[in-house]
């Protein structure tokens, strides 16, 4: 494809932008090859539109910074129609799970879920999908599409860098659905914020069972580490909320990230993968997290901990 015509839409918290919505803007501006990379914002997002600096043109839709599923889709179906690019670049995220279905009926056009490549070839967009846990690989082509892309996939800084981008103010109907928008409700501060540390000891479901969860512990306290945990242990109601990295969590940046009977499904992978170093821990030797880890082993975990647990004392 020697050129196209490619649309974001961002996504922002409280005022700022997502990562996920850089990562997809500097993809886009290598996609677009010389056609038009457009990014999409929302409400007083227009007063950051600098920080896009990927973009050749910032579209302001104006509205209301809280996010609505109907209104945000009707809006943005409204520009998409109006505009007619080739690709829609949506996060693969809850925004993104309810805006992307809706967008791709309505212009009938594919929706490629949980991408973490696009690329063009020919005269038409490839597409890498995750699926089943990161343990399948989809490929798939079209000449048009509306892409999810999962975070982490990009680098978000390419995103932030490049020109001026100019901004213009569009115009769309968000409709009065029958969705109102009541609050934002946050998880409760915990006593660790594992965003900030240094070390991270993190547990999957290959723990077993609530009561071996203490050896890890243990573990985490002797090397001055953190203890976390991928989202089926929260799940269970085996760790706090607080602990758990991944999509649906909290994303971390440690110096050491030490995982321990995680699989490595795209979900926590989006979390964790920015860590400097990964040490990963699994029986399966098929596990995803071993393509992301820097070192890894196919060992039992509690035979591990306690090999370190010797060594520390």
């Amino acid at each position: 494809m020697t050129m196209g015509n490619v649309l974001v839409i961002t996504e922002h918290m409280k005022g700022e932008f997502q990562d996920i919505s850089f990562e997809m803007l500097g993809q886009a501006r290598k996609l677009a090859n010389g056609g038009k990379c457009s990014a999409l914002v929302f409400g007083s997002m227009k007063g950051r539109s600098s920080e896009l600096g990927a973009a050749d043109r910032v579209l302001c839709l104006g509205g209301s910074d809280d996010f609505n599923p109907e209104a945000y889709s009707s809006a943005a179906l409204q520009v998409i129609q109006s505009e007619s690019p080739d690709l829609v670049l949506v996060g693969s995220t809850s925004m993104g799970l309810d805006l992307a279905p809706v967008l791709g009926v309505s212009l009938d056009l594919p929706v490629i879920s949980y991408c973490s490549s696009v690329e063009t070839s020919g005269d038409s967009f490839e597409f890498k999908s995750q699926l089943y846990g990161g343990k399948m690989e989809v490929n798939s082509t079209a000449p048009k599409a509306v892409a999810m892309v999962l975070a982490g996939s990009y680098s978000a800084e390419a995103g932030k860098s490049g020109g001026s981008a100019t901004a213009e103010d569009v115009t769309a109907d968000f409709g009065s659905g029958k969705v109102k928008f009541k609050e934002l409700i946050e998880p409760e501060a915990a006593d660790v914020d594992i965003t900030q540390s240094d070390i991270l000891v993190a547990v999957g479901r290959g723990i077993g069972s609530k009561d071996d969860i203490e050896v890890v512990q243990e573990l985490a306290e002797n090397l001055k580490a953190d203890l976390a945990c991928s989202r089926p242990i929260v799940d269970a109601g085996w760790l706090p909320k607080s602990c758990q990295v991944g999509k649906s969590g909290l994303k971390v940046n440690p110096k050491v990230y030490i995982a321990l009977g995680i699989s490595g499904a795209p979900e926590h992978l989006e979390g964790m993968k920015s860590s400097s170093t990964i040490i990963a821990i699994n029986t399966d030797k098929t596990a995803p997290i071993f393509d992301f880890a820097h070192y890894g082993m196919t060992e039992d975990l509690f035979d591990i901990c306690e090999e370190l647990e010797d060594s520390l004392s």
